[in-house]
């Protein structure tokens, strides 16, 4: 036992490496840009106030997001779909598989369950006791943000990653001069241009990288599919469709990001729902409605238990996207 437990702590801890190796190189980009480039090297004081307020924009853009991105935890199923005791004890004491379905079945007609497994059985999770929600799973890691990407936090995710970009284009514009000026020794030798040389390779580096992975993403946010339903097309009582949650551009950014447009670019939580419902293609605006949905169950929490949060399973979390 104390075996198992320290392995886990150590797991826990090498899982962090890859998130300090990124504040490292992001804390070392803003030496290098502010100091060696900014304050050491561009004698144009106008010029020098220009990059240095257009940097600190992107870099506190890129901050926030990625504090949000790692920091918020992704979403859980509530209290409705987890098995009552009654249910749970004549689900364990039925023995034929048939009969157990149908107890599934039966539990799930109130609940907002339009997904079923690969054999058409209700989803349900033997390990947690608890029926899963639509598009949701026992998601892996991102190792990026060393966090599992979901529903409360995929807009922070993909926010996250567009900030990246912004802020390796803009290094590696703005750096591009003096890269050049430095390779052909128009600007004298010293520690500044091992700085700017290597900032500029580096910025590089990750735009290549940022380029497909953001496209990817924002590919499968018009799609409306999270990267599991990219590859294994969710299946519903009609059978599987790739494009089942599919309601249109429009309607599917708005999921993520909101109606507000204003707040689109910023890592404030605006996204449409609570995870645990999404708009179906198949089915009409009225029955799908998310704001409608939204109403109703928050009206049916406010009655129940204030520990609600209490008699969550963390183990299942909503996912809307996963890791890259």
């Amino acid at each position: 036992m104390a075996l198992s437990r320290g392995l886990r702590c150590c797991a826990r801890v090498f899982s962090w490496i890859p998130v300090l190796i990124i504040t490292s190189v992001v804390l070392w980009s803003y030496y290098a840009y502010v100091f060696e480039l900014c304050i050491f090297t561009i004698s144009n004081t106008l010029e020098k106030v220009a990059y240095l307020l257009v940097f600190h924009v992107c870099f506190v853009m890129f901050s926030w997001t990625y504090w949000k991105a790692i920091f918020t935890p992704p979403a859980t199923p509530c209290k409705k779909f987890q098995l009552s005791y009654s249910d749970k004890d004549r689900y364990e004491r039925e023995e034929r598989p048939d009969a157990q379905k149908q107890i599934l079945v039966d539990i799930a007609k109130s609940l907002p369950i339009f997904t079923r497994a690969t054999s058409g059985a209700i989803r349900f999770c033997d390990r947690c006791q608890v029926l899963k929600p639509d598009r949701s799973h026992h998601c892996s890691v991102c190792e990026t943000v060393n966090n599992c990407v979901g529903f409360s936090n995929y807009k922070f995710f993909l926010l996250f990653l567009s900030y990246s970009m912004v802020y390796c284009v803009f290094i590696s514009a703005s750096v591009f001069r003096f890269f050049i000026n430095f390779w052909v020794g128009d600007l004298p030798n010293g520690p500044a241009k091992f700085h700017v040389l290597f900032l500029m390779f580096v910025a590089l580096m990750f735009l290549v990288s940022l380029m497909f992975l953001l496209g990817y993403h924002c590919w499968l946010v018009v799609q409306n599919r999270s990267t599991l339903e990219a590859f294994s097309a969710p299946v519903f009582t009609t059978g599987p469709d790739r494009n089942g949650f599919n309601v249109g551009v429009r309607r599917n950014l708005q999921q993520v990001f909101g109606d507000n447009k204003r707040l689109w670019f910023l890592p404030l939580c605006t996204s449409q729902g609570d995870g645990h419902y999404f708009p179906l293609k198949s089915l009409s605006e009225s029955s799908t409605s998310l704001l409608a949905n939204e109403e109703k169950w928050e009206e049916e929490e406010e009655s129940e238990d204030d520990n609600i949060s209490g008699d969550r399973d963390p183990s299942v979390t909503v996912e809307m996207d996963e890791e890259e």
